[in-house]
């Protein structure tokens, strides 16, 4: 099971946490996909940033499946290789003095074996004169969500860096849309011992001011 933010942030995970989950649902509401759109949680407490990225793999490598060909291999080690290099992306105030601790690059590519296995152990508890055309009906629309969600892939980045003078983090400049060209949109949580508060960024807007929030 992945770790998210680092431990010593705990009370502050929990509320990037919560902004995550509104995140996801909405993602769920608009289908099982949205290109173009990641989620970015940040988590500033003393001299400590924890950043989790969440991206769909059609944004930074062009293709939503897991990797086949050589070339497709080669595409998904390039943006992993990009990835480990969050202030390449995320640009933070020289004055701030932040430096990279951990960065953990995963890319999850959906779990269609594993439910399909969990949908026939469905149909082996019901196949019986008790199972109807609704349940059955009801299990293949489950099978169809699951093969969908099984063609997308997904990076998943954990970061933690080191800030000299974290008072210095009043902006991001995202670089991150000049990196990856499918990239369009991010939703980016923040949250400080001060307050916590929700942006949206862009291709178009790239910069995040933080002025009020450290």
């Amino acid at each position: 099971m992945r770790t998210t933010l680092a431990v010593s942030l705990a009370a502050l995970a929990a509320a990037v946490s919560v902004h995550a989950a509104v995140s996801e649902e909405a993602h769920r509401e608009l289908g099982a996909h949205v290109h173009g759109h990641g989620t970015l949680n940040i988590a500033i407490e003393n001299d400590t940033v924890a950043m989790e990225l969440e991206a769909p793999g059609m944004d930074l490598v062009g293709f939503e499946h897991a990797a086949e060909s050589d070339a497709q291999k080669a595409a998904v080690a390039e943006a992993k290789a990009k990835l480990e290099e969050p202030l390449a992306l995320f640009k933070l105030p020289a004055s701030a003095g932040c430096s990279l601790v951990s960065a953990e690059v995963e890319l999850e590519t959906g779990h269609g074996d594993h439910d399909d296995h969990d949908h026939e152990k469905e149909h082996g508890h019901h196949d019986d004169d008790h199972h109807d055309d609704k349940a059955e009906a009801h299990d293949d629309h489950n099978d169809h969500d699951a093969h969908d969600e099984a063609r997308h892939s997904a990076f998943h980045v954990d970061y933690k860096l080191t800030c000299t003078e974290p008072a210095s983090l009043t902006a991001i400049t995202f670089d991150y849309f000049k990196t990856f060209a499918g990239a369009k949109e991010l939703t980016v949580n923040v949250v400080t011992d001060k307050a916590q508060n929700r942006f949206e960024v862009s291709r178009d807007k790239p910069q995040l001011d933080l002025g009020g929030m450290m």
